[in-house]
């Protein structure tokens, strides 16, 4: 029989794993401008290059519960890592063997399957160990994706400073190595089953017709809307607002703001034994409601920058606390259950800076008026936040 202590090894895994995605998805735009200059790729190829990394990852959320549970959680975590490690070690030649928008996308592909997965699998592992907390447990599990995302851009930002930007695909093999060593550690670490021996996960349509899972559902979208809609301007507001370089922007900006956001994970996953994750939940989302109106209102440069981080802040609980709760409230969701959150954040995802940028275009390109159009999100978070606390005396 496995103890629980050898359980951490399993966390420790999952840590790796959010790190893991968190290279997924902020390497390859560090190297946006070096591949158009170097490969002679148009800006319309590269922008072709995210919508295929959001779209594999959005059909993997989708597809994933068909086939998770037919091969294993295992065999689907050492795929995951397999995939992403093939990927980066791709981008080391594949461009150049090929026509380089094929090798790229053949690339991104790989590693985007991977990173889908990932997000899909990560979080009911953790749920499912014999942990004490298992709020903190996922508020630090979450974390370490803002610990991977701040440390790709610093370490490949000091990688290129050292040995300069043009042996970029040294650091993608570099980076490989991250996925490759964690799918070693998922060949042996112990798993527990989602759900409960002798029980049955629920399936599609006691889970689309409940309540409960729709309100999660609505909570994750808003969640995933929250955190992309000022993420995503963040190094903007750095550049232009401060006149600063772009390096100094983007370690100000997008870096500032996952350090802010896995913060507040951190320190939830600290300390959250003693607080309530709900209360946690509606004091973050009144920040993240005043950092929304801090950048649309204010004009100065710093009070501005101050609100991205404050956003980092408020929406670091967001995502974890929505998991959690929904695993509290809703027994053996499953594969299926976090899968469908899951995409449901990633849409958030998407339709939180479209709405931004939409507004932005309707007012003469003012991103202060989307970012406050954007404002309805965090403003929905409370409200769900409210009902759920309501619905759960």
């Amino acid at each position: 029989m496995t103890d629980s202590r050898s359980y951490q090894k399993t966390m420790t895994a999952c840590f790796i794993g959010y790190i893991v995605q968190a290279i997924v998805n902020n390497f390859l735009p560090l190297l946006f401008v070096t591949l158009r200059e170097e490969l002679s790729l148009p800006l319309s190829q590269i922008t072709w290059l995210i919508t295929v990394n959001f779209a594999v990852q959005l059909t993997v959320d989708a597809l994933s519960p068909a086939f998770v549970d037919r091969i294993g959680t295992r065999a689907s975590m050492l795929i995951a890592h397999g995939l992403s490690a093939a990927g980066f070690a791709c981008l080391a030649f594949l461009p150049d063997i090929m026509p380089p928008f094929t090798g790229l996308v053949i690339c991104v592909m790989m590693y985007a399957v991977g990173g889908g997965l990932l997000e899909v699998l990560v979080s009911p592992i953790v749920e499912s160990c014999p942990t004490d907390n298992k709020q903190t447990a996922m508020a630090l599990l979450h974390s370490f994706y803002c610990w991977g995302q701040a440390g790709t851009v610093l370490l490949s930002t000091l990688f290129f400073f050292v040995f300069s930007v043009s042996n970029w695909r040294v650091l993608a093999l570099i980076w490989a190595i991250v996925p490759a060593a964690n799918f070693i550690m998922f060949t042996k670490v112990p798993l527990s089953p989602f759900v409960e021996e002798g029980e049955r996960s629920k399936g599609l349509k006691e889970l689309i017709f409940s309540r409960q899972f729709l309100l999660f559902s609505v909570m994750m979208i808003c969640a995933g809307a929250c955190e992309l809609t000022v993420s995503q301007w963040a190094s903007a507001f750095a550049e232009s607002g401060l006149h600063v370089s772009k390096a100094v922007g983007d370690l100000l900006g997008p870096m500032g703001f996952a350090v802010s956001m896995g913060t507040a994970r951190a320190y939830f996953g600290k300390h959250g034994d003693k607080m309530s994750l709900k209360g946690f939940m509606i004091i973050s989302a009144l920040l993240c409601i005043s950092s929304y109106l801090l950048i649309g209102l204010c004009d100065n440069a710093a009070a501005g920058l101050f609100g991205c981080m404050l956003c980092g802040f408020s929406v670091g609980i967001f995502w974890p606390g929505t998991f959690s709760l929904a695993a509290g409230r809703i027994k053996n969701g499953g594969t299926l259950m976090f899968a469908l959150l899951a995409l449901a954040g990633d849409l958030g995802c998407g339709s939180g800076p479209t709405v931004a940028g939409k507004v932005s275009a309707l007012f003469s390109d003012d991103l202060k008026t989307g970012i406050l159009a954007a404002t309805v999100f965090p403003v929905i978070m409370l409200i769900s936040v409210l009902v759920q606390k309501h619905d759960s005396r």
